[in-house]
């Protein structure tokens, strides 16, 4: 496939700086793209030496200064780049069909252009949409409900009454709709709390490699519109996760906690139970949460703290040692000068 520049500026909504003629015919990354190729520069470090690439042309901030190649200047260099490779990643062909070696309930309705892989279980009542893909492995429980374009990856489970929506992607080895971690003790021993609710996946989630998510107690444990997740992420029974929100690898989210759109946990946070996150929150990387955020706001450290102040706090640590033999000399010399007076 080969695409002029002037085209490719075009699909971006760009501003052509060069040769609009000039033929593209593959995209790659900076270091290695070649002198057919298209690639991006968005950091200072990548954008001081636009020369040294041999692409034949680069995508940059519509306001950054760079001269001596041919340009596309967009507002999201890395997003348009993405754009680019989508056009010229070669269509792959799916398969469809359900292999002799899966297990399929005659109850269970599948969509049109469905694939289900060898060992699959898909249970009774469950309903698959059309081009749902269904790796090796997986198994479906009962009275399942899944959209069309959903991508299931090797060993997922998914438990009974499941709510999936369109165009989600489940990585491999992910459990979704297990009973939540609920106990009631009554002094010596404790009573499992039956989980009567369920999952329910809005349209557009795309979930990473080894998750749980749990069913709900009653209701629902809801992930909602565009909301991503790293792997080795545990969201607990009634979680809800607002619309495009990111968890990081290793963030536990514990029992009804509520967290708002557009917010980012960073890697291995902790939240602790029936807290609020309010939206665009970020949360800095080993955070635990055990009060409420509001809106907008960034906080670090465990307890969390604004992010500025955790800053402070983390340059004061290393000189605590010394603080504190400081302040025994200080303190030393107070009773001396108190003496003094006497």
């Amino acid at each position: 496939m080969e695409m002029t520049l002037a085209e490719i500026a075009g699909m971006l909504n760009g501003e052509l700086c060069g040769d609009g003629t000039q033929m593209i015919r593959g995209a790659a990354p900076f270091e290695n793209a070649a002198a057919d190729e298209i690639t991006f520069a968005s950091g200072i470090r990548f954008l001081k030496h636009i020369a040294k690439t041999q692409a034949a042309a680069v995508i940059i901030p519509r306001k950054a200064e760079a001269t001596g190649k041919n340009l596309v200047r967009v507002d999201n260099p890395q997003l348009a780049f993405i754009r680019v490779l989508e056009r010229f990643l070669p269509a792959q062909s799916q398969p469809t069909g359900v292999s002799p070696a899966a297990s399929i309930a005659e109850t269970a309705m599948l969509g049109e252009d469905v694939f289900v892989g060898p060992h699959a279980v898909v249970g009774p009542h469950t309903r698959l949409g059309n081009r749902v893909r269904i790796a090796a492995g997986t198994v479906i429980g009962a009275h399942v409900q899944i959209g069309d374009d959903v991508e299931v990856h090797p060993n997922v489970t998914i438990l009974d009454r499941t709510r999936i929506g369109n165009r989600v992607r489940i990585q491999a080895g992910t459990v979704i709709g297990s009973d939540g971690f609920g106990y009631v003790p009554d002094g010596e021993h404790w009573h499992r709390i039956p989980h009567l609710g369920i999952v329910q996946i809005d349209d557009d989630v795309e979930i990473g490699a080894g998750n749980t998510i749990d069913r709900a107690t009653f209701g629902r444990t809801w992930l909602q519109h565009g909301v991503r997740t790293d792997n080795l992420v545990h969201i607990a029974h009634n979680v809800t996760i607002g619309p495009h929100s990111v968890l990081a690898g290793q963030v536990g989210v514990a029992g009804s906690v509520t967290i708002g759109r557009h917010a980012i946990l960073a890697g291995q946070v902790g939240v602790s139970q029936h807290l609020e996150l309010g939206d665009h929150v970020t949360v800095g990387p080993q955070a635990g949460i055990a009060q409420s955020v509001a809106d907008g706001q960034t906080v670090s450290g465990t307890p969390e703290m604004p992010h500025r102040l955790w800053l402070k706090v983390q340059r004061i640590i290393p000189r605590l040692p010394e603080l504190k033999r400081r302040i025994g000399m200080l303190e030393k010399r107070l009773q001396r000068l108190e003496q003094t007076e006497r």
